[in-house]
Formats: C-alpha cells, structure tokens, sequence
C-alpha cells in the first residue's frame, strides 16, 4: 500500500473508531437514564407485589380493596421506606382496567388524614386532606384511561358513557390508594381502626396479572425486560416521547422493544457501565435542594413531570409522597452535605417552635439500606420519632425544643426529648409537617442544622 493509500486507511479506521466510541457512549447513556427513569416505576411494583402478590382475585387484601395497618410501623416493617410512625395505613392497589372504581371515605371527624392516589410512576393524582372529609366523608370517581383502537400512535379512543359527578382521571391502568391517619397514643386505636374499616372501594376485578418488578438485585438485563413490560402496562404520557427517542440505544420504548438478544457482546461493559452510573445518581448528594443543614422538597414533589432523577430519588427513600402542600418532609444533612449521620458520637437539633403545621409534626429517625430506603432501627426504648403528642416534651425558655440524638440516654430532663439512634452504622432524619403552615412552605421556619457533640452521653 502506497503512503497515500495508508493515510486514507488510517483516516478511516480512526473515523470508524470514533463512531463506536460515541455509539458505546450513546448506549451508556441510554442505560443510565433508562434505569433512572425505570427507578420509580420498578418500586412502585415491588410494593404491589408485596401487597396483593402476582396473582390477586376477588377478596385479595389490597386488591381493589383497602388493606389496614392495625399497629404503628415498626423496625420490622422492611417493605415501604421511611414508614411514618405516627400514622397507621390504610392501602389499596386498584385495577381500573373494567370500569373505574369508586372509593367511598368515612366522616374522619377531629382527627388529621391524609388520602392520596398515585400512579405507577410514583406522581400524585389527587389528595384530599381531613377538612375536606372530616364531617361527612368523601366519595371520588375514578375512571382508567379510555380503551384505545389502532396502531400505537395512530390510535383514537373507544367512545364510552362518561361518569356522573366529580371524576379523578387516571393516566394507567393501576393506581395506589394511600390514607394516613394520625394516631397520637395506643390508647387512640380502636378509635382509628373504627374509622379504617369505613374505607371501602368498589370496582369490578378483571383477570389478569399485574406485570412483575425485576427480582432485587437484578442485573441489567433483568431490569429493563421488567421494566418495558410496566410500561406496557402503564404507557407513559405522550410528551415523553423525545425521551424515548434520547435513549433508543437502549430499545426500551413507549410500547414495547427490549429484547436481550438485540445486543453484542461488546455492548454489554457500556450498558453496566450506564446502570451503575444512573445508581450513583441516585444515592448522590442534593446540594442543590440543601440549605441550612436540611434538604428542603422541590416544588414538584408528587408531581414531577419530567424531574426523573428527582423522581426516582423521592420514591426510592420516601415512596407515597403527596405534593409538599400536603405534608412538608425536610431531610437533615449530615458532615459535608451527607445525608446520614455516623452514630459513634451524639447530636441535637433545635427546632425554633413547634413546626407549624395544621395537622401535627414529627421528626423520624432511620437507618438507610445500601440500596437508599430507610426503616425504622431498634432501640431499647422502642421510641422512633418525636412530635407533639410526645408525653414529656420539654420545651426551652423560649418556647425552642432541643432534641437530643444518640445511642445512650443523654440523661436529666434531657431524655424527654431523647430520640435513640442505633449502636453502629449510619442514621438518617426527617422532620415532617402534616398540614403545612404558609411560615413552613415558605421557608421562613429554620429549624437549625444538626450539631454534632461529644462521642459520650451529655448529663446535666
């Protein structure tokens, strides 16, 4: 070959090496965003399996029905993260694939509740608050997205009898119906459960199964092959479609797609490469959202739109989450903007005032999974969160609570406001605001950053 011949070659070859460097960069990507995107949705059918199983029928608990729980969460409870441990549940996974459903709410009279829909992408569908309900209960309508004929695209909707009355529109064909209800003492659940065994919903069951999340764990190929067949199940909005384009690469699409088969051998580094990628994503540190010593919700909390790494980072560690209108959850940082905190030393927190909140507030201590959930952490006192109801709350001169924060009892009028962190490992906290005032929502209520102490037990 002449000299000419060579260089003309070389330029090839290096032409032809760039393209499969942006092409195996490309796939990376897709792979990233993929799993982020897919996060949300994959938990949100872990909890459902767990819930009503692979294969619910007629009298399924949780099965187009409500499910209750009858005692407050405790460390044993290792399904839904960041379980709330002054409310107690009532849930119900509802199929709207027959004809709708209707969910029928019982007067809650005094007590503070919180009724939220959601879909299979973790967003809030709609919300109703114990004031809207509290006197004479509440019925909503809620009807699946129409039957659609045609070609995916080119497809127009079954014309159907419209409901009567008030009409919650669901985007899918599942939605998840989550009611907390305060409960401030054991002596209160007779009282609650009375009020839970009022919930009732009525729809029609169609045989079918839901579609499965990928086992825990799973790698690359398992987890998008669950994940189209979810979206399938539930097809993602139509304005998310330049999404789907950004991560063809990867052949996950709005109707169908993925097939394992489809990728080389030497695609398969660039798509863990991506996976572990989008996992780093999600564990990363919200800097942005942080501000004096607490990660502050974004505006689109319950309603993300396309924020899919907000998304995905809020179902993961707190999944149920309704907008922030409804119940404000702050999450404390820790030594250089971590969001858990070492238990080998002890600490305190000084909320300025009680958190105005129209229902109550409470702060919830966790312990985090390698995999971002967070669950309640066993302590010889079997206290998991402080709140108004707390028996012995002590408050300062000033009307400020300082909450102390540690394995051992930090002693004196101390253990009043003593909230147990576990021997080892790292803790996570959160400080919610059910029925948040104007003073919360706005910012203007600083509770101050969490203040490291000694490694042993302050007396006083």
């Amino acid at each position: 070959m002449d000299r000419r011949g060579f260089l003309i070659g070389s330029a090839a070859l290096a032409s032809l090496a760039g393209a499969a460097r942006a092409a195996t960069d490309d796939l990376k990507s897709a792979a990233r965003d993929g799993w982020v995107y897919g996060l949300p949705i994959m938990e949100m059918a872990r909890l459902r399996a767990a819930a009503i199983g692979d294969r619910p029928g007629p009298g399924t608990p949780g099965y187009n029905s409500f499910y209750h729980s009858r005692e407050r969460a405790s460390p044993a409870d290792r399904v839904m993260s960041a379980p709330e441990a002054d409310v107690l549940y009532s849930s119900a996974w509802i199929d709207l694939s027959a004809d709708g459903a209707r969910i029928d709410l019982p007067p809650t009279g005094g007590r503070y509740v919180c009724f939220t829909l959601f879909d299979m992408y973790g967003n809030a569908i709609e919300t109703i608050e114990g004031k809207e309900i509290g006197a004479r209960g509440h019925s909503i309508e809620i009807a699946g997205p129409a039957a659609r004929v045609g070609a995916y695209g080119y497809s127009a909707p079954v014309p159907r009898m419209p409901h009567m009355g008030p009409t919650v529109r669901a985007p899918g064909r599942w939605v998840w119906a989550l009611a907390r209800i305060h409960i401030e003492r054991d002596t209160d659940l007779t009282a609650v459960h009375a009020l839970q065994d009022g919930f009732a919903v009525r729809a029609k069951p169609k045989a079918g199964r839901p579609a499965p999340a990928a086992p825990e764990g799973a790698g690359w190929s398992d987890y998008f092959f669950a994940l189209q067949n979810l979206i399938v199940e539930n097809p993602p909005p139509p304005d998310e479609a330049d999404f789907f384009q950004r991560i063809a690469p990867l052949q996950v699409g709005m109707a169908d797609g993925f097939e394992r088969a489809r990728f080389a051998d030497e695609d398969l580094p660039a798509l863990a490469a991506g996976v572990e990628e989008g996992r780093r994503l999600v564990a990363q540190k919200r800097a942005a959202d942080a501000a004096g010593g607490w990660v502050w919700p974004k505006a689109d909390v319950g309603d993300y739109g396309q924020d899919f790494l907000y998304r995905a980072q809020t179902v993961l560690a707190q999944p149920g989450s309704p907008p922030a209108s409804a119940i404000w959850s702050l999450r404390a940082t820790g030594p250089d903007s971590a969001l858990t905190f070492p238990s080998d030393r002890h600490w305190r927190v000084t909320l300025p005032s009680p958190p105005p909140a129209a229902g109550f507030w409470s702060l919830t201590l966790y312990e985090p999974t390698s995999e971002g959930r967070l669950f309640l952490t066993e302590n010889p006192t079997g206290r998991h969160a402080l709140g108004a109801w707390t028996p012995g709350l002590q408050k300062e001169a000033d009307g400020s609570i300082e909450v102390w924060i540690g394995h051992g009892d930090p002693g004196g009028r101390h253990t009043a406001n003593w909230l147990p962190a576990p021997a080892s490992g790292p803790f996570a906290l959160i400080l919610r605001g059910y029925g948040p005032e104007f003073a919360l929502t706005e910012r203007r209520y600083k509770p101050t950053p969490v203040e490291a102490l000694g490694p042993e037990p302050r007396k006083s």
